[in-house]
């Protein structure tokens, strides 16, 4: 049986890897010359770079906020404190509480004991929170979605600031654009009816809460460790190099990514488009000098979505050929543009609502490359 010191040694050993990193999502990985540097901008301990083909984070500097989970285009950096699925769950059961309120609260206001915690969802910085998660509630009937904070002016981590209110501003545009009337709102404490009416009724719980998360950590730990060990002795695990090798499609490796998914499907659910175009963040749109292009297809083999691919159709005069691109897979990474040998390609973050939620690809006619000329004809005799 372990001791208390024990257990609290495996509680923080657990805790203190705060995201997962699925590098063979990282464009920085899947290619040396993608500028897309979002995760180290907005980190506020400087703890995750993504350069030179390598996606790292700093454990002992990670403060857990999740800010670089939330801006990553990709899902390179998943989160683990919480999982998305766990933050679902607890939201769930706390609008049910809150009668029918949606409200998240940082680490640092819940600290004060000033909510009830059966009537809120605690995440370990406002910063964790995505469009995804938001959008899902207002697409459920959910009319209320407050944001506390523990007054971010005086927060440590208050560099967060930007990102939660780019955050707030991004799904509050998404639900206009439906014809939802829902907002997003941030407060600095809990409203009436969140407010904890007995301060002592948490003493007991969390005391139990406490020593019983302890028994479960250092159960999963022993299970963890031994899984490990067994993994590490099998050989022929994939290198990253097999991971990002070629398919027989001539791209690399391609992926849904999960949180877009799902925020389409939350839009969806909110109506009918009322807006002709969108200003986001989460979606992108593709422009090609078509004088300029060579139809060298860099752009394809590097999209980490397959938003933009070579189509199978050949034009009807058979000059050329055509590029398909699907709005609603563009996730405005811009590998794309920084993979172009000819520097013709740009993302932009307007998107047509049309387009986003059209099940056909945009057809883009390439036109024939110029011949190029023989090695000898071009010598001088």
């Amino acid at each position: 049986m372990p001791n208390l010191v024990d257990i609290m040694e495996v509680a923080e050993a657990l805790e203190s890897k705060a995201v997962y990193l699925a590098v063979d999502r990282c464009v920085a990985v899947r290619n040396r010359h993608a500028s897309c540097r979002r995760c180290t901008d907005v980190c506020p301990m400087d703890a995750v770079h993504a350069e030179h083909n390598v996606l790292s984070i700093d454990t002992e500097r990670c403060v857990a906020c999740g800010a670089c989970t939330t801006v990553c285009p990709t899902e390179a950096l998943i989160p683990l404190q919480p999982l998305d699925e766990d933050l679902a769950s607890a939201i769930a059961s706390s609008v049910v509480a809150a009668g029918g309120s949606a409200v998240f609260a940082c680490a640092r206001i819940a600290s004060k004991h000033r909510g009830d915690p059966s009537k809120y969802a605690e995440v370990p910085c406002l910063a964790r929170l995505e469009e995804s998660v938001l959008l899902g509630l207002a697409a459920r009937g959910v009319d209320e979605i407050l944001l506390v904070d523990g007054t971010c002016d005086t927060c440590r981590f208050r560099s967060n600031v930007a990102g939660i209110d780019a955050t707030v501003k991004s799904a509050n545009s998404l639900m206009a654009a439906q014809g939802c009337a829902v907002r997003v709102e941030r407060a600095s404490d809990f409203p009436e009816h969140i407010v904890l009416e007995d301060k002592r009724s948490l003493l007991g719980a969390s005391r139990r809460g406490f020593f019983s998360q302890a028994r479960s950590r250092a159960k999963d730990a022993a299970e963890k460790t031994v899984e490990v060990a067994f993994k590490n002795e099998k050989e022929g695990a994939p290198t990253l190099r097999d991971r990002l090798r070629m398919s027989d499609s001539g791209t690399l490796p391609q992926f849904n990514p999960q949180r877009r998914m799902r925020v389409l499907d939350a839009m969806d659910g909110l109506g009918v488009p009322v807006a002709d175009e969108i200003d986001t963040r989460l979606f992108g749109t593709v422009a090609i000098d078509l004088e300029a292009c060579s139809s060298c297809g860099m752009c394809t083999v590097f999209c980490p979505t397959g938003a933009l691919a070579k189509s199978d159709l050949k034009p009807e005069e058979g000059d050329g050929s055509f590029l398909e691109f699907s709005a609603a897979d563009c996730v405005q990474c811009g590998l794309c543009a920084d993979a172009c040998l000819k520097d013709c390609l740009e993302v932009d973050s307007v998107v047509s609502t049309d387009e986003l939620f059209d099940f056909e690809p945009r057809l883009i006619h390439l036109l024939n490359p110029p011949a190029r000329p023989a090695i000898l004809s071009s010598l001088k005799r």
